[in-house]
């Protein structure tokens, strides 16, 4: 692919994030009673290809099974308030009132709390005890510390997620999570990211992991970008880390590992546009706090936000949209795409002449550069 030149110095690759690109209909249309849009990872099998982050504005165990019942897949963050305290209600509710200028301190305060093992097993039973597929996500930093925790709790599903996640972390200070070992001893699917690039993505694939998150620095609570100058325009990545799964297909004989966009996706737009440039499903934040349910009571944020030493995210407002039904499948009330998600991509897949998500991967895309208003 051609380079760019920066300055004479430096040459740098073109990347597109979902606002310069958009899907070209093809010449058949379809019935979008007719569209499925089912996705299955591993024996789990879902009607919707949405993964609910693990952020504590936007799932708690209540709303992890409301999710899951909706036919989605819910994961908790298990480094949250939900596994620090008994009952994080009222300190949810103080972070959705605290100023602009003291939100930052305020939750670095809330979240210093310890987390506590019991706790783990006490929201994964709870979800499980609902009849809903249980996946539970902790950061890499934390996984070695926890992780029988989880396992001990009969996960479903287990999540390692970081703003960068690779295959081979170096360390002089402690020994490194051996990614390949881990998965190979763990008897659960696992789901690792993120990444933003087509090697880092194949080499996490080789791990063995069951699914691949892509992207990072790119969410709506995310100021990875200004903190560390670090970005992944998220149509590109999207499209890199499907080229390397359709490499490792080939690489090990069939084994498919599934493409998880994770960020960047505000809208019902992007979603469909990240199913074109080739993901499986797509792992929403900012658009599922938006439901009445959420528990960040119209606000958003994510574990950067709260770091101790670098925070590199913030609290957001992202306002009420609807309810988690009306933001999944409507009715929508407006038509900024916030809401009837999967209404808006079984149309656009039905505009397109699509039935199955795995065809709609092949349909084209033109560069469109638009400023979303």
């Amino acid at each position: 692919m051609a380079e760019i030149e920066i300055g004479r110095g430096k040459r740098g690759r073109r990347a597109y994030s979902f606002d310069e690109i958009a899907v070209v209909p093809s010449r058949r249309t379809r019935d979008p009673e007719d569209v499925s849009t089912d996705w299955q990872i591993d024996a789990y099998r879902f009607e919707i290809p949405v993964l609910a982050a693990p952020m504590d504005s936007v799932m708690s165990p209540a709303s992890a099974i409301a999710f899951g019942q909706a036919g989605g897949l819910p994961v908790l963050d298990l480094e949250g308030l939900w596994t620090r305290y008994e009952d994080p209600e009222p300190l949810l509710a103080e972070i959705a009132t605290l100023e602009p200028a003291l939100a930052t301190a305020r939750m670095q305060e809330i979240y210093a709390e310890d987390i506590k093992p019991d706790l783990i097993g006490a929201r994964l039973k709870e979800i499980r005890d609902a009849g809903v597929t249980v996946a539970g996500a902790l950061s890499p930093q934390r996984t070695q510390q926890f992780w029988n925790s989880v396992v001990e709790s009969h996960v479903d599903i287990f999540v390692i997620r970081g703003t960068t996640v690779s295959a081979e972390h170096v360390s002089s200070r402690a020994e490194p999570l051996n990614l390949k070992r881990f998965i190979y001893e763990l008897e659960v699917p696992v789901i690792v990211g993120g990444v933003a690039s087509y090697t880092a993505a194949l080499h996490l694939m080789r791990t063995g992991a069951a699914g691949v998150l892509v992207g990072f620095g790119g969410g709506a609570a995310h100021t990875t970008r200004t903190a560390l100058g670090i970005h992944g325009p998220m149509a590109s990545a999207v499209a890199d880390v499907a080229g390397a799964r359709r490499d490792y297909l080939d690489e090990s004989g069939g084994r498919y590992v599934h493409v998880i966009a994770d960020g960047g996706m505000g809208v019902s737009g992007d979603i469909v546009k990240a199913m074109a440039c080739g993901a499986d499903a797509v792992m929403l934040g900012a658009a599922l706090a938006r439901a009445t349910e959420a528990p960040g009571r119209g606000f958003h944020w994510g574990p950067e936000a709260h770091h101790r030493d670098l925070p590199r995210g913030e609290r957001v407002e992202v306002g009420t949209a609807g309810s988690l039904q009306e933001i999944l499948f409507g009715p929508s009330r407006s038509a900024d795409g916030t809401t009837n998600l999967m209404g808006a991509l079984r149309r656009a897949m039905a505009t397109t002449g699509y039935l199955e998500l795995k065809e709609f991967q092949r349909i084209d895309v033109v560069v469109s550069p638009h400023v979303r208003s």
